[in-house]
């Protein structure tokens, strides 16, 4: 029966969301205020149809009902509690409910949260959000409808993944997904605003922090899942360029543009078209990793699909997403206008220089990810374009972008002198370059991207430090941390997100310039050398987990003659499907992991073992978990809702005159 309500609450949810998109928009086009004051009860009750069919799915994986197929299929008696509930997702069709669940959700608290807007502006972009959830939930009940019986009932599941047997599936996906559909406000309030004709700076303000907490949300999932990666698949990568990486990627990469666009249309009127371009581009990404990831055409841990009628579905809806959204941009282009006009050297110039430089580099990306599908596809050959490439491509787009993003906060609007701005910097210069050269010469010698990739962290550190301390300084020239109260979040979070950066690149260049890694032989009782570190296998356990079997290795770690801490590697060996799993040992310190895997037993008790010695590779992911918490302070800068309040009075102190 809870399968049957499950099904019966999204049946439900489709007209709802139908009825509430058209009536929203037909509302807002004659101005009736009846059609559009449906939209947010509708958005609401749709909200809760959703959260009940995610509920009873969750109850069917937590109850181990294996009359339902896709139970049956990534469940099992013995699997864990907490994966039980993440198997709920761990699906594709459980992946697309959890899509809508977050779509719906985003629907929602737009519908409870924007009664400051004004009324046809908020009857637009809910009638927006209505039509995509429309599209979904129809894709969905036809093509992935997740409550379909199983007729003979199975006796006991296949189980989940092993890949997936982990808390980081419990995170990751809401996250991620929490991130990508996000965009979808984004891009609602870029439809609504070429439907009213309106791109002022109002339009922005009200855009901006839904865009900035969507793209946190996408920056911490990334993080998530490449710090996932890293220690479960067992050889210490925290990047693979993989397709589906990719696919969350490139909508970050025009995401970030985006938010930088809006600050200049909200604070300069500026920016007007490439904002709403990037808006719409951002929520296209998202629909085409979809597409990606759902359609089976990449084969990946994540990619659950492999039935030709869903890419199809998907296809089609891509098609009229895109191609309807810039159709009514060109439409609308000529009442979006240009806003005022700048000089060569100013701030908007380096943010628009910041921007097409992340677009470029996303459009190599999208290259780089879709040739070889387009390749495949048309009979012309396989090929793989793999590391190099990206590598090869993105890392000298970006050098720029870093060295602009220091330059961008202490420019002026409208115009600014080269020299000025040189001689606020001139410090913070100085010291990047000490640091860039200097380091690496303490380490092994000097290396060129070593120093490059140091200069531009100490580079966006140092003249963010400067921006700060300019804002403290008063007329007579003394800084006083009285005045940091007068620094609104949304500053505070910006610079919190470059310094994010600047640790992300920091960790990756010292990583990437210092790593080393030593595969071996070892029987119990020897050791392992390398950079200095010892990793001596004392014994070897077996170990009976809930749903698999395991040898565990009990390794002790010390450094010159000095004993750290003792790790215990696993090599599992799942029982429903006999599919093997190493289960990495990871030693961490902010300043360097040591990383133990064991590979395959060589006879005996000699086993395979590889050790990896990282330095900094934390600050990858602390410089991430730094750019999500700046967005998310940012947001909630409070003159947003004044701001909101403000404009509200403004047009009814109008509408009275």
């Amino acid at each position: 029966m809870t399968a049957e309500i499950g099904h019966f609450a999204l049946i439900l949810a489709l007209p709802l969301t139908l009825v509430f998109g058209v009536l929203s928009l037909v509302g807002a086009w004659r101005r009736d205020a009846r059609l559009m004051a449906v939209a947010a009860p509708a958005a609401t009750g749709a909200f809760a149809l959703v959260v009940l069919a995610f509920a009873c799915l969750i109850a069917l994986f937590v109850g181990n009902e294996f009359t339902v197929q896709l139970v049956a299929q990534h469940s099992n008696r013995n699997l864990p509690l907490a994966y039980r509930v993440a198997a709920s997702w761990g699906s594709h069709e459980g992946s697309m409910l959890l899509w809508v669940l977050m779509l719906a959700g985003w629907t929602a608290a737009v519908a409870l949260l924007s009664g400051q807007l004004p009324a046809t502006l908020r009857a637009r972009v809910l009638g927006t959000m209505g039509l995509i959830g429309f599209g979904f939930l129809l894709f969905l009940l036809f093509t992935s409808n997740p409550f379909e019986r199983l007729v003979p009932a199975a006796a006991e599941g296949r189980d989940l993944n092993p890949l997936l047997q982990d808390p980081g599936m419990v995170f990751h996906p809401p996250l991620l997904y929490m991130g990508y559909v996000g965009f979808a406000v984004a891009f609602a309030f870029a439809i609504a605003g070429l439907l009213e004709g309106r791109f002022d700076a109002a339009w922005a303000r009200w855009a901006r922090p839904w865009t900035t907490v969507a793209w946190s949300f996408l920056t911490l999932g990334i993080c998530l899942g490449s710090f996932w990666a890293y220690y479960e698949l067992g050889w210490g990568g925290w990047w693979f360029w993989d397709p589906v990486e990719n696919a969350s990627f490139m909508p970050w990469l025009a995401g970030t543009a985006l938010i930088h666009s809006l600050s200049v249309t909200e604070k300069r009127g500026a920016f007007r078209s490439w904002t709403v371009l990037l808006a719409i581009l951002a929520f296209s990404l998202s629909l085409l990793g979809t597409f990606l990831v759902r359609s089976g055409v990449l084969t990946s841990v994540h990619a659950f699909a492999t039935d030709p009628a869903r890419g199809v579905f998907i296809l089609i809806f891509l098609a009229i997403v895109i191609g309807g959204s810039l159709s009514l941009f060109a439409w609308r282009a000529p009442s979006i206008g240009t806003g005022p006009g700048f000089g060569a050297v100013s701030r908007e110039s380096m943010l628009l220089a910041n921007n097409i430089l992340l677009i470029v580099a996303m459009a190599a990306v999208l290259l780089g990810t879709l040739y070889p599908l387009a390749m495949d596809t048309l009979g012309l050959g396989k090929i793989s374009v793999g590391p190099p490439y990206f590598e090869s491509v993105f890392f000298p787009l970006m050098a720029p972008a870093l060295f602009l993003l220091g330059i961008g906060p202490i420019a002026r609007w409208r115009k600014a002198e080269l020299p000025q701005i040189a001689h606020r910097l001139k410090w913070a210069m100085a010291v990047a370059v000490v640091v860039a050269l200097l380091l690496p010469l303490t380490i092994d010698g000097f290396r060129p991207l070593t120093s490059l990739g140091l200069l531009l962290s100490c580079w966006i550190v140092a003249s963010a430090v400067t921006v700060v301390l300019d804002g403290l300084r008063g007329a007579d020239g003394r800084v006083a941390l009285s005045r940091m109260r007068l620094m609104s979040p949304s500053l505070w979070g910006m610079h919190l997100a470059h310094v994010g950066v600047a640790a992300f690149v920091f960790g990756v260049t010292m990583v990437n310039s210092y790593e080393t890694e030593i595969d071996g032989r070892v029987e119990v009782g020897q050791a392992i050398t390398v950079d200095g570190y010892s990793v001596r296998l004392d014994r070897l356990t077996d170990v009976k987990g809930p749903n698999y079997d395991a040898v565990r290795g009990v390794f002790t770690l010390s450094h010159n003659g000095q004993v750290l801490s003792v790790l215990h590697p696993e090599k599992r060996l799942y029982r429903s499907n006999g599919q093997p799993m190493t289960e990495a040992a990871i030693d961490r310190s902010l300043a360097r992991d040591v990383y133990v895997s064991m590979g395959e037993p060589l006879g005996g008790n000699a086993w395979a073992v590889r050790v990896h010695v990282k330095p900094w590779v934390n600050w990858i992911w602390l410089g991430c978990v730094l750019m999500g918490a700046g967005g998310i302070l940012a947001a909630s800068d409070r003159r947003y809702r004044r701001a909101a309040r403000a404009d509200v009075a403004s047009r009814a102190a109008v509408a009275n005159a």
